[in-house]
This record gives structure tokens, C-alpha cells and sequence, in this order.
């Protein structure tokens, strides 16, 4: 063939992929949100490690921060993407103001036992295990919620109280980490800021719908004077809806 086509170049993608304007949610949520956050290290490929790779010799690799946060189903409702000296609470601030939805619990470890952090969840209940070396301050409105969660770290112990405050939830985000590592990579490879920022959100956003393809769908029924129990949604019967069932499932199993 003689035709004359223009191709476009390679780097095309990289370029065009700088404007995609992805939608983060692939999982409908209703109901109040029970947020986790919690950060990890993500390696970014930098100019003197391709050099060094190109040269076959060995170079060093930047690094940033993966924030995440999800909901107590697993699915990923915010993300960003930031320095790696970038202090976490100050992130999980801007996750939690940015959630949709109502947030009426936060979970996160002890890098988020901060007064101001423990300030932007003030109308939520809190699951921040304080720092080894957190002491009662004293301090008045501000901080009496850390106060509170401190004087309970002593008197129930650390094991204890993670038991009674649901701390338990900490796993999702874990496992949230987890399967970005396994399915997604353990590094971003674009080499703008813009770039590296729509890579992690379509990670997350493949993760949303992994996550919501893999799962069951479910509805509590009652036969005659017999208890509600849970059952899979079977062909034949009306539709229904994932999330909106497995809220009502885990709002009556938690309160």
C-alpha cells in the first residue's frame, strides 16, 4: 500500500495521558463512611537511574508517598500522591475533607496522632493509636478528644483498646497497599508530576473495579418467623445493588 498516514510518535500517550481526567469511583456508596488512610513508600524511576540502566551500571531511585484512603469495604475513595518528606496527617487531613459522604469514623496508626488531625475529624469517632510516648496535655477543647483516646491506651491497654475502638479496621487499607503492590507495581513511571498523578489514579480506579466485579452480591431475607440471615443474590430475582447491601449488612453487624 501507498497510503499516507501520519502516525502519531510514542511519547503521544505519555503527553495525552497528562490530560485524562479519570473518575476515581467504580463502587457505589451509600450510607455513612467509615474511613481508613495510611501511607507507604512508592518508587519512582528518576533520570539517574534510566541513565545509569541505559549505561549498564546501577543509579538511584526518588521516591514519593502513596496515600490511600478506603472505605471499610475495601474500595479505594481517595488517593494522593505526594513528596516522601510530606507529613501524613497533613495529608490525611485533605482525605478526609475531600471524602464524599458522611464520615463518622476514622482509622489510621500513630504517624496521624496529631491535635490538628484529631481537629478535622472532630464530628467523627476516632481509631489513632497515640505515640509510644503521648502524654495527657491538658490543653483544653483542643485537645481533649487525644486526651481521651490516651487515657484509655492506659487504662485498657494498647492490645485492648485496639480491640474495643475497631481498630481491627486498620487491615483494610493494608491489604488496600497490598494488592496495589501485587496487581498495579511497587513504583510509578511517568516522569511529570501531572503524569505520576493520573498513573496512581488509574491504579486505584482498576483496583475499584476489580473490586466490585470480584465481589457477591447479597440481601437479608426472612422466611416466616425465622431470623434474617444473608444469602447470595440469585438469577431470576429483582437486581440489586452491592454496596447498598453490603452497608446495610456491616451497619447491623458493627451498629
Amino acid at each position: 500500500m501507498r497510503a499516507s498516514l501520519d502516525a502519531p510518535d510514542h511519547s503521544a500517550l505519555s503527553r495525552r495521558g497528562q490530560l485524562l481526567d479519570v473518575a476515581l469511583h467504580d463502587i457505589p456508596t451509600t450510607g455513612p463512611l467509615y474511613l481508613i488512610v495510611d501511607s507507604t513508600g512508592h518508587s519512582v524511576v528518576g533520570e539517574g537511574e534510566w541513565a545509569a540502566a541505559t549505561n549498564g551500571g546501577r543509579g538511584t531511585r526518588g521516591w514519593k508517598k502513596l496515600h490511600l484512603g478506603v472505605d471499610r469495604f475495601g474500595a479505594i475513595v481517595g488517593h494522593a500522591l505526594t513528596d516522601a518528606t510530606v507529613d501524613d496527617a497533613t495529608v490525611g487531613i485533605g482525605l478526609i475533607v475531600a471524602a464524599s459522604g458522611h464520615v463518622v469514623s476514622v482509622t489510621a496508626d500513630s504517624a496521624y496522632d496529631t491535635v490538628a488531625f484529631y481537629e478535622a475529624v472532630e464530628c467523627a469517632t476516632r481509631a489513632v493509636p497515640p505515640t509510644r510516648t503521648a502524654k495527657v496535655s491538658r490543653r483544653g477543647p483542643r485537645s481533649n478528644a487525644r486526651d481521651r483516646v490516651i487515657t484509655d491506651v492506659e487504662r485498657l491497654g494498647r492490645r485492648e483498646w485496639k480491640k474495643a475502638s475497631g481498630y481491627d479496621r486498620q487491615a483494610r487499607v493494608e491489604n488496600a497497599f497490598f494488592r496495589y503492590m501485587s496487581v498495579i507495581s511497587d513504583g510509578v513511571r511517568a516522569r511529570s508530576v501531572r503524569g505520576r498523578e493520573v498513573e496512581a489514579r488509574l491504579a486505584c480506579r482498576v483496583l475499584n473495579r476489580m473490586t466490585a466485579l470480584g465481589r457477591p452480591g447479597s440481601r437479608l431475607r426472612a422466611v416466616g418467623d425465622e431470623p434474617a440471615r444473608w444469602e447470595n443474590c440469585e438469577s431470576g430475582v429483582e437486581p440489586c445493588t452491592n454496596a447498598e447491601h453490603r452497608g446495610d449488612r456491616l451497619g447491623t453487624q458493627r451498629g
